[in-house]
């Protein structure tokens, strides 16, 4: 069963989006171990003891992490559904490259879909982000 259906259906975690099935919207994006993997096409049996972290663990209202501050402030978000996926794209994006390019921030973010077509107010909030984490 894909990991997807396990957080959706058992855990009722609704964050977690269903786009395609096929891992070409990222909606279903979700981080194991703190790299970015598309739950639709990630077996629940072979996450073994990696540690799942959705749109939830990834900050709180009360301390939201820099990607979802920057998402705030550059207004991203229009109708929402693909904002969780893009949000942890950008974050695993912004573990492994602190700094990166546009190139690199449209590279990344590549495989993940947005039908509202915010990209460039995603990409400004990818630089945001990187730049307030990196002063930390």
């Amino acid at each position: 069963m894909p990991l997807l259906w396990i957080l959706r259906d058992e855990l009722k975690i609704k964050s977690v989006k269903y786009g395609c099935g096929v891992a070409a919207c990222g909606a279903c994006t979700v981080h194991l171990d703190g790299e970015a993997v598309r739950s639709c096409q990630t077996f629940a049996g072979d996450v073994g003891t990696a540690e799942i972290t959705t749109i939830e663990g990834l900050g709180t209202p009360e301390s939201l992490h820099a990607v979802q501050a920057a998402w705030v402030e550059h207004q991203v978000a229009q109708c929402g559904y693909c904002q969780s996926g893009q949000i942890l794209q950008a974050a695993a994006l912004l573990s492994e490259t602190p700094a990166p390019s546009d190139a690199e921030i449209d590279e990344a973010m590549s495989g993940n879909l947005c039908r509202c077509g915010t990209y460039p107010r995603i990409r400004e909030a990818v630089k945001t982000a990187a730049t307030r984490l990196q002063e930390v």
